[in-house]
């Protein structure tokens, strides 16, 4: 059986300590493992499998003796180091935004369009953690009725923008709770020249806003959306519109997902709610009776995809409404990562094609 040299590009952050956990416990047969990050973190000592492993810095050299590479230490990163380490013959998957819009990247999500990784010309990319959700969870009923339209609203996660983000969170709430003023440096977006408290608050902005109104974050969700299901992320198959909205939670993303299928006839609550119990990664949560729905608080620690709330809409018939909720550190980002990874593995596709990517 062949084994693999893997690396983790950005092994100190949320989703790389993330990562090296879900590599331990995938079906990758690893042979050595690197854990690189920024010269500010070479040196520190982190744990595979109960051996010490010392992290290195980033340099282009790094990657002369690796198959695969992880990654999730910021676009610049992954702009800079990716295509280097696949001159030198790796294959990455990156979990940054910099190549899910490039046409020849594939934008995969397991569940929904693996087979996009035979595609791959040295790099795949990991679509944003509130979009792989949503579309886990609308797979099995576009494959059943056709989608239409999908609107949803998100309630996202604070540990969405970093492990500093979280640390904030966790300090705002302690400054309210002893009466003093919360001091926000991050949140909404840590380059915007306003910040708000995310504590006992919403904030209606994740990301910069574009031109015509809407956040970076839910352009990501619409484009995102159409190039992993319809293959063109400027499809007009599907009609997608997002509200992303960040709230003081740790980790969890939850979605009020709204969407109308196109052969209406082949549903009704009782036939989605079916086809999500038996869905690639999905679990159900649906007993309104015994307030039985996914909630964050539940959802951590697990890389399944929650649903509940499922239910006809009266005023609009053939479209629905279910409410989402997955880890978003884990199943939005490190856990997908890894699966795709193995994928490759399953499918002999660890080597770099002669038309690699950058070529």
């Amino acid at each position: 059986m062949r084994e693999y040299n893997v690396a983790i590009l950005g092994a100190t952050g949320a989703v790389g300590t993330r990562m090296i956990d879900q590599l331990e416990k995938s079906s990758i047969p690893v042979k050595n493992v690197k854990f690189l990050a920024s010269s500010r973190s070479a040196g520190k000592v982190l744990q595979f499998k109960g051996q010490d492993v010392v992290v290195e810095e980033t340099t282009p050299e790094v990657f002369d003796d690796v198959d695969i590479v992880l990654a999730s230490a910021g676009g610049a990163a992954s702009k800079k180091f990716l295509p280097e380490a696949v001159k030198r013959g790796a294959v990455a998957v990156d979990n940054t935004s910099a190549f899910r819009m490039d046409s020849e990247v594939p934008l995969v999500v397991p569940e929904v369009n693996e087979q996009a990784i035979y595609d791959h010309k040295g790099i795949i990319a990991n679509p944003n953690c509130s979009t792989i959700q949503m579309v886990v969870a609308l797979q099995p009923i576009k494959e059943v009725a056709g989608l239409k339209q999908v609107i949803v609203s998100t309630y996202q996660a604070g540990s969405g923008a970093g492990q500093m983000a979280i640390k904030e969170l966790d300090n705002e709430a302690q400054q309210h709770l002893d009466g003093k003023p919360m001091t926000a440096e991050i949140f909404p977006v840590k380059g915007e020249k306003k910040h708000y408290p995310l504590a006992f608050n919403l904030l209606p902005q994740i990301d910069v806003f574009e031109e015509d109104g809407s956040t970076h974050e839910e352009w990501k969700m619409v484009h995102e959306t159409k190039k992993i299901m319809s293959g063109d992320m400027n499809s007009d198959e599907i009609k997608v519109n997002a509200t992303c909205v960040r709230v003081p939670v740790v980790i969890g993303h939850g979605e009020s997902v709204f969407f109308e299928v196109e052969d209406p006839s082949k549903l009704d609550t009782k036939k989605v709610q079916e086809l999500i119990k038996n869905g690639k990664g999905l679990v159900l949560q649906d007993d309104p009776a015994n307030q039985i729905y996914p909630q964050p608080i539940d959802a951590e620690g697990h890389t399944e995809t929650f649903v509940g709330r499922v239910r006809e809409d009266p005023e609009n018939p053939g479209s629905y409404n279910m409410w989402v909720v997955a880890d978003n550190l884990l199943k939005g980002a490190a856990a997908n990562t890894v699966q795709i990874a193995e994928k490759l593995v399953e499918h002999d596709l660890v080597h770099v094609p002669d038309e690699y990517y950058g070529k």
